[in-house]
């Protein structure tokens, strides 16, 4: 059975979990495993695609995150949110405003339990790299997948917005 490019990530992400709460032999032959699919990944990645890199210090990090949710409600915008959300963070944005402004993103587009997974195991990962340039990577890493697969039909929000009504104790009928 050959897994898909998603499947061997949320492996890789289990595999670190995993060695975090017992080390043991059996969990770092998992490493080897995903140390060469990020090779081959990297190897077939043809042309690679281009990380961005620090620029000139931003005046006011925080208009640029106001710009993400549109820059995400238009297709074909992968490079474009991973530059901003570069130069958000190398320009002194706070993460956890960034964390929560990917989350609502994430969770305005149709969403699969795998998509979810997949933003977790990022931010998670970014939890232990932090604001080093490998933690800035990663953010700029699920920018780019969301940014990828939006904007959706976006009929989820409706679901949502009927249970927190419910959640608050709102009647959606009456008899």
């Amino acid at each position: 059975m050959s897994l898909g490019t998603h499947e061997k990530q949320r492996i890789k992400n289990a595999v670190h979990q995993g060695l975090r709460r017992v080390p043991s032999l059996e969990l770092l032959r998992g490493v080897f495993d995903a140390a060469m699919s990020v090779y081959l990944n990297r190897f077939l990645n043809v042309p690679p695609a281009r990380l961005p890199e620090p620029k000139q210090p931003v005046e006011n990090p925080e208009e640029l995150l106001q710009q993400l949710p549109e820059l995400l409600n238009r297709q074909q915008q992968v490079n474009e949110a991973g530059q901003l959300v570069a130069q958000y963070l190398y320009g002194g944005g706070n993460s956890q405003k960034l964390l929560a402004m990917l989350g609502k993103l994430m969770l305005r587009e149709n969403r699969e339990f795998h998509v979810i997974q997949e933003v977790e195991a990022a931010f998670r990962q970014y939890s232990f790299l932090g604001q080093t340039p490998a933690g800035i990577h990663v953010l700029v890493a699920v920018t780019r997948y969301l940014a990828a697969h939006s904007p959706t039909m976006r009929s989820q929000v409706q679901t949502y917005q009927i249970a927190h009504r419910l959640h608050k104790g709102d009647r959606l009928f009456e008899d």
